[in-house]
């Protein structure tokens, strides 16, 4: 019998290297810039930069220039590219194999809550959305909250306007100062704009810190349909973002969510 034999699929080989898995593991978790892969890896600039670029080449990795400091920029995991990139590759093998990827369902949680804080600086657009979206995936099952350094005095309406289209009630939701936080003991701090990054203040507990470096969609220009698309983009991104954050706290925490 002939064996049709069918070359390694170019994502195999893209992501086989030590250090573009080792960058895509970091990358999976939070958004960093060139300067924080070194250290975290402990690697020549030049190494991880190269690196880097294949990956943006085959679309795997995405940049963007920081709000901060736009002479730096942060790097993310394309997480939808990824997936079907590897789901062709699964299928590649075998048909069947891209039907079980990521059939599994999200398990009851069990008597322990993981605790999450979104921070954002207004606490209007990112951060509310983020925290409404995180509760619905969740079941409820994650004791989450949202909060800003300089939080604006009401949410944002295209903010309400794409929680209550995608059946979320975001009526009670309303900005919150990150003050008010300080004294409490959170498992994740996550933070959803540069500006917070830099300027993220200390927690009890020592939590595990994430970036997500999300532009406002609150800065865009254009007629209220433009306007509204930037929030509903910005609101399926963090869904993207957020089921890979359900995924890390059953890999990491060990919780059933």
């Amino acid at each position: 019998m002939q064996i049709h034999r069918r070359s390694l699929p170019p994502i195999l080989k893209l992501i086989a290297h030590e250090v573009r898995w080792n960058l895509l593991q970091v990358l999976a978790e939070s958004d960093y810039r060139v300067q924080d892969l070194v250290q975290l890896l402990d690697l020549p600039q030049n190494v991880i930069s190269y690196h880097l670029r294949l990956l943006r080449q085959e679309h795997v990795v995405k940049e963007r220039r920081s709000s901060v400091d736009e002479r730096s920029s942060y790097y993310s995991i394309d997480l939808e590219r990824l997936h079907t990139l590897y789901q062709s590759a699964a299928a590649s093998l075998h048909p069947a194999l891209a039907d079980w990827i990521g059939d599994e369902q999200p398990e009851a949680m069990g008597p322990s809550k993981v605790r999450v804080l979104f921070l954002c600086t207004k606490n209007s657009s990112r951060s509310q959305m983020a925290e409404a979206l995180l509760r619905y995936h969740s079941h409820g099952a994650i004791e989450v909250y949202s909060a800003g350094s300089l939080p604006a005095e009401t949410i944002h309406p295209m903010a309400l306007k794409v929680l209550t289209r995608i059946g979320l009630d975001g009526q009670q939701h309303y900005p919150k100062y990150v003050e008010a936080f300080r004294q409490q003991q959170f498992d994740y701090i996550v933070t959803l704009c540069d500006q917070q990054k830099e300027t993220c203040p200390t927690f009890p507990g020592d939590p595990r810190r994430i970036h997500w470096s999300f532009a406002d969609p609150a800065l865009v220009e254009g007629s209220e349909e433009v306007r509204y698309r930037a929030f509903e983009q910005t609101a399926l991104q963090l869904t993207m973002r957020i089921r890979l954050l359900l995924s890390l706290f059953r890999y990491q925490k060990g919780f059933n969510v």
